[in-house]
Parts: C-alpha cells; sequence; structure tokens
C-alpha cells in the first residue's frame, strides 16, 4: 500500500515509517521539521517539507494519491497548548480538517489516527480509563485531541473514510528529543548524562510525583501495524496498564547510570494531571495488541541511543 505519515520526521512517526517500509509499503512523509529532523527520515520514503495546514497539501495529495494517511504531526506540549491556546488549535485541529478535506477529496481508504489516552480523559474516576469512559479534558491539548476524533467520525458519516483511533499513552524511547517539551524519560537521561540532576514535578501531597503510563515507542509502532487493516471505526488505548510514579521512574534511570543521587522537586506544569493509566483490554481482545517491552528494557534502549549521542 501506499501510505502517507505525517510527523514522519519526529520520533514516533519516523520509528513507524521505518516499520511500514520493512513491511513492503510505499511511504511518503510530510512534515514541517519543527520537531522532526532530516536525519530520522528513512532513505526509502519520499520525503516532503510540508506543513500540514499549507493549502498545497492538496497537490500533494493530487500527486501521491495515498491509499491510507497515519497522522502523527502535531502540536504536542499540554503547557504549551494552555498559554497559547491558537497554535495549539492551529495544527491540532485546522491542520486536520485541511488532512481530512484532502483525505475526502482524494479518495483515501484509511486514516490512522493518533489521539492522547495520557491527557484525554483528564482527572478519570475510573481507573484503568477504558475507552467508554467520557473523557474530560483539562488541557486545550486534550480538548483539540478529543476534537480530532469527532471530525474522524463526521468525514466517516459524510464520506465514508474508515479511521482508527490510537491513544497513546507516554510515550517513551530512541529519537524523542530531550529539549523544549520533551518527554520526561528523554529529559532524565539527557540531564543525567549531562551531570545537571533533574527536577520531578509534583503536586503538594504527592511526595513520589505524578502517576503515569509508559508505553515504549516500539509497542506503539506494532499497534500501527495492526490498525493497517484491523480496528475500523473505533478508538484503542496503547499503553501498558502499569502504574510507575515520576520518583520510580528518574530512580530506574538513575540506577542504570550506576548514579546514587536524589532529585530536585518543583511544581506541576499548567495542564498537568495527577494520574493517568490505561485499560488496554479492547486492543488486546480487537487488534491482538498487547505491549511487549517492560519499563526497564525500554529504558535500557534509549539510555543507549543517548549514549551514542554523546
Amino acid at each position: 500500500m501506499k501510505i502517507m505519515i505525517t510527523g514522519g520526521a519526529g520520533f514516533i512517526g519516523s520509528h513507524v515509517a521505518d516499520a511500514f517500509i520493512r513491511a513492503g509499503h510505499e511511504i511518503i512523509i510530510v512534515d514541517n521539521l519543527s520537531t522532526g529532523y532530516l536525519k530520522n527520515v528513512n532513505p526509502q520514503a519520499r520525503f516532503y517539507n510540508l506543513d500540514i495546514c499549507d493549502p498545497a497539501l492538496d497537490q500533494l495529495f493530487a500527486e501521491e494519491k495515498p491509499d491510507i494517511v497515519d497522522h502523527h504531526a502535531a502540536q504536542i506540549s499540554v503547557p504549551l497548548s494552555v498559554e497559547e491556546p491558537l497554535k495549539d488549535v492551529q495544527t491540532n485541529v485546522l491542520g486536520l480538517v485541511n488532512l481530512l478535506q484532502c483525505c475526502a477529496k482524494h479518495s483515501v481508504k484509511k486514516v490512522i489516527y493518533i489521539s492522547s489516552g495520557g491527557a484525554m480523559y483528564g482527572e478519570a474516576e475510573e481507573y484503568p480509563t477504558s475507552e467508554t469512559y467520557t473523557p474530560t479534558p483539562l488541557s486545550v491539548y486534550a480538548i483539540n485531541k478529543m476534537v480530532g476524533e469527532d471530525y474522524l467520525h463526521y468525514y466517516r458519516h459524510q464520506y465514508g473514510i474508515q479511521y482508527t483511533v490510537l491513544r497513546y499513552a507516554n510515550v517513551y524511547g530512541p529519537r524523542q528529543v530531550s529539549h523544549g517539551e520533551a518527554g520526561v524519560v528523554s529529559l532524565f537521561i539527557d540531564k543525567l548524562l549531562s551531570g545537571v540532576i533533574p527536577m520531578v514535578c509534583r503536586y503538594d501531597g504527592e511526595p513520589e510525583g505524578m502517576v503515569r503510563d509508559y508505553v515504549f515507542v516500539g509497542d506503539c509502532v506494532r499497534a500501527n501495524l495492526l490498525a493497517l487493516e484491523n480496528g475500523s471505526n473505533t478508538a484503542f488505548n496503547i499503553g501498558t496498564c502499569i502504574e510507575t510514579t515520576t520518583l520510580a521512574l528518574f530512580k530506574e534511570i538513575s540506577s542504570q547510570l550506576n548514579l546514587d543521587l536524589d532529585p530536585g522537586f518543583g511544581p506541576a506544569r499548567k495542564g498537568d494531571l495527577h494520574r493517568s493509566l490505561l485499560n488496554i483490554s479492547k486492543a488486546e481482545r480487537v487488534l491482538g495488541w498487547k505491549p511487549q517491552t517492560p519499563l526497564r528494557e525500554g529504558i535500557k534502549q534509549t539510555i543507549s541511543y543517548f549514549r551514542e549521542k554523546i
């Protein structure tokens, strides 16, 4: 199949592109390189430096005629979405609508949409949280990811475009950036390798920091492969259903680096949740997917990646 991956020069999207190419698919990557890197782009893919909001996207669809669109391009910073909501709307809503209009006009068969199980449910009253739980988003980013799912439902009804939603937990692994609005795993590793003591963000009364569900990027890749032909017109949580506190994460990383030290502590950022944990039984049942990489092994691989960069 011919597959267009938006955000395919980024952390997760580039891994998905590599896996699709290994599976024999023809890959087109669309990325504006705002957070992605050319070094991540597989040489067997055709790369276009283009923003998903650009009207020129229509001409690209006309020329390439993809069968499937795997949509990873996004504004990913929760705090930035709170501080500058229009920036988040521009990419995560208007960019998506521009993309879906192109899909409808040029007869794309299916869209794989990357949503956020780690943010969209808000401070849920159901843990682990399943896909049937009504989201109560507490950041602009989470709101717009939820709105994106509504647009998919509309385009399915109006134009017959199939879709699969993958609601990622907190993804980590090789190629994750360690600056700006980075994932905490890459941030901790990079700082500790540089001799800097990182900060554990926490709310008052949470001595070990917030609780998260950390899923390895390679496991997310397998979910995308399965979604090419399975799980149409519904959403799946992609996580581990294992709780990890920020302090426990820090201790695991520092232990693997043979460091015996304590982190700094600071306040939670705007939009941060106290707790996030995903029920993944639907993905296991319908997609035949489940995580295969334990946190310890995933951190080991991520540390190796950062050490190779030094």
